[in-house]
């Protein structure tokens, strides 16, 4: 007998959906990246991505969610990385910056998502658009931030 998402425990992210939710960060991903570098309307840039073959297997909740949240939170999320990084916001690389940003306001605004699996997930998406070492960058930076936005979470890790 297989298990299906109902049995799942409340709360608990399937293969289906965690598969979902990643569609979701790459999709949003190469939203702010696209935005970074020509700072173009973010509803068209939403409606191409929409329009991707990859968006029908993306969580679209999620992915609005974090497209458009990124860019309401942008002064505040710039806060949060900046005491973290080793140059200005312009000098990161637009992967970098892009992801750095993804993963500050999973932990500021998604508290349900555990800040290993933001950490993870961003990581992930540095290794496969950026460059060759920026995912080790994109860890540290975003291990320090996640100390302070999350702060009793953080304190747990063994």
């Amino acid at each position: 007998m297989t298990g299906s998402a109902n049995d799942a425990p409340r709360g608990a992210v399937t293969g289906a959906a965690r598969s979902a939710r990643r569609r979701a960060r790459e999709l949003a991903m190469q939203g702010l990246y696209q935005w970074l570098l020509s700072r173009e309307d973010v509803g068209a840039i939403e409606a191409h991505l929409i329009d991707a073959p990859a968006f029908a297997k993306a969580d679209a909740e999620h992915f609005k969610a974090l497209l458009h949240g990124v860019l309401k939170s942008l002064d505040a999320l710039h806060a949060a990385i900046s005491p973290h990084i080793d140059r200005r916001l312009e000098e990161l690389s637009p992967v970098e910056h892009a992801v750095l940003l993804l993963g500050a306001f999973e932990l500021s605004s998604h508290p349900e998502i555990p800040y290993r699996v933001v950490i993870n997930e961003a990581v992930e998406l540095a290794k496969t658009f950026g460059g060759t070492d920026g995912f080790k960058y994109v860890n540290g930076v975003l291990d320090r931030v996640a100390v302070r936005l999350r702060p009793v979470e953080a304190a747990r890790r063994s």
